[in-house]
């Protein structure tokens, strides 16, 4: 069979769900809309708003920085539409892998799959260092130790591996947690909101958007440019309307968690109800509140002094509301909580979904015979996510995060095009309005918000890529469960036809 066929044969929708009921590798069907919009809030709500709020509003928008959380959540409402009918259509775990598989070939659902494993684990690892930062300062107590000469986070470990076990014990348990936390971690923003307005001062609004100033040659490196600036030879600027489409590129990391809701849809009740419920109401909500406590932020402190670790508890220290202050803080902890919980979460069932196809050795995708989770790639998550968080020493990532979610997104909304097109027979639940218009316009968006991120993050981005690219040429090609069946039909003596599976 020629590499060529390898690329572009596509998984059933038929056969993607016939393999959820495959005995020791199936998955316990416990949500209901609720849970999933409790999910979609808890990993939504985090490290996005409240550090990457102050230091874009300083950096880079002003108090524009509410229109740059409007224009990211009106892209994620572009690509949620699409998220939407690929999720309840095809309730299989491994959100935009599996939606790839059946609509664009293996090879890109590899590519796909490759990429949701690079903004899982590294987005839970950044945060898992950010909750222990937190933690550390909001008690006083080192979380990070010098250990036989290595400097070890030891705080970090122990809430991802904490986090693990949780995971491992049951989706439904995992939700019951994540409900508590969320309900804390929204009454902390609604508290955010309703205090902070009494401390606003209108002036601080003013220019709402900062005029554009250059940025002087010797302060920006190459790779620190935005691609479409170098693209398009653009001097580089801060502020302006530039300006805002930056901040939204980068603020984008404070949405990253709704595509996660579509990972659980085989855990799902009933997903072509729940699923478009979960994605759109965990979305509406997390938009609204996240442009109200940036106008509010804005107004209580200027934004050139947002710049700081904890803009959003120091703003109120700023006006004599200490205890607001430490209010946040605590928020801020319980908050990144279950950031990294669903994170973690999400990557296993993506690992899970190429396992089960053979992308992935397959002993990865067995799951617990009391609790039906996949514990063994729970296990091997909690693993990567805890050295990386422990031992490595990892910096502000949310640009590489947020270019790996955007290519997801690039990719399911190409996808509801072409099955729209080779399976019109399918029964949707749920259907993405204007097609192929609107799944148009959200890849071209969110392709836009990827050309204004970093020189830096486009290469260290490639580079993942075709690290990705040899590991399924030199192993998922050929252990593909989808090719193995192709080559057993091909050598039958009947010549028998090659099944759907293999369109």
């Amino acid at each position: 069979m020629s590499v060529l066929r390898s690329f572009t044969r596509t998984k059933s929708i038929e056969q993607s769900i016939r393999d959820t009921d495959e005995p020791g590798h199936q998955l316990k069907k416990d949500l209901n809309g609720f849970d999933l919009i409790v999910f979609g809030i808890g990993v939504i709500i985090g490290t996005g708003i409240f550090v990457v709020t102050g230091r874009q509003a300083a950096e880079n928008a002003g108090p524009a920085i509410v229109l740059a959380f409007l224009i990211a959540g009106l892209v994620c409402g572009l690509a949620a539409m699409c998220y939407a009918e690929f999720a309840s259509t095809v309730p299989v775990a491994g959100s935009a892998y599996t939606f790839g598989y059946a609509a664009l070939g293996e090879f890109l659902a590899w590519i796909i799959g490759w990429d949701l494993i690079l903004e899982f684990t590294l987005a839970a690892s950044v945060v898992a260092v950010g909750w222990s930062g937190y933690a550390g300062d909001l008690t006083g107590v080192p979380t990070t130790f010098e250990i036989a000469g290595l400097t070890v986070n030891v705080g970090a470990i122990l809430i991802v591996v904490l986090l693990g076990a949780l995971s491992t014990l049951g989706t439904k348990l995992s939700g019951r947690v994540t409900m508590v936390i969320v309900a804390i971690k929204v009454g902390i923003v609604l508290l955010i909101i309703t205090v902070g307005a009494f401390y606003v001062k209108a002036a601080n609004w003013m220019p709402f958007i900062p005029e554009a100033r250059s940025v002087p040659a010797e302060e920006t490196a190459v790779g620190h440019t935005p691609l479409t600036h170098l693209l398009f030879g653009l001097e580089p600027t801060q502020y302006g309307l530039w300006g805002v489409i930056t901040a939204a590129s980068i603020v984008f990391f404070a949405f990253i968690g709704f595509d996660v809701v579509a990972t659980t849809a085989e855990e799902t009740k009933n997903p072509k109800r729940d699923m478009p419920i979960g994605i759109f109401g965990s979305l509406i909500i997390v938009t609204v509140l996240y442009m109200a406590v940036s106008a509010i932020i804005t107004g209580m402190r200027p934004y050139t002094e947002l710049d700081t670790p904890a803009p959003l508890s120091e703003a109120f220290r700023s006006v004599g509301a200490d205890w607001a202050g430490t209010l946040i803080s605590l928020g801020g902890v319980i908050g990144i909580t279950t950031v990294i919980l669903v994170l973690m979460m999400g990557q296993a069932r993506v690992g899970f979904a190429m396992s089960r196809d053979g992308l992935l050795p397959r002993g990865l995708s067995r799951t617990h015979p009391r609790y039906g989770t996949p514990y063994v790639m729970n296990i091997a998550t909690t693993a990567v996510v805890a050295v990386l968080a422990g031992l490595i020493p990892i910096g502000t990532l949310e640009e590489m995060v947020n270019i790996g979610t955007l290519f997801a997104f690039v990719v399911v909304s190409i996808g509801v095009i072409v099955l729209r097109r080779t399976r019109p027979d399918l029964p949707r639940a749920f259907r993405a309005p204007w097609v192929p218009v609107l799944p148009i316009i959200a890849a071209l968006a969110c392709g836009w918000l990827m050309l204004n991120l970093t020189v830096d993050t486009w290469i260290r981005f490639l580079a993942w890529m075709a690290l990705g690219v040899a590991i399924y040429l030199a192993y998922g090609m050929r252990n593909s469960r989808l090719g193995r069946a192709q080559r057993e039909a091909a050598a039958e003596p009947t010549g028998s036809a090659v099944p759907h599976d293999a369109a």
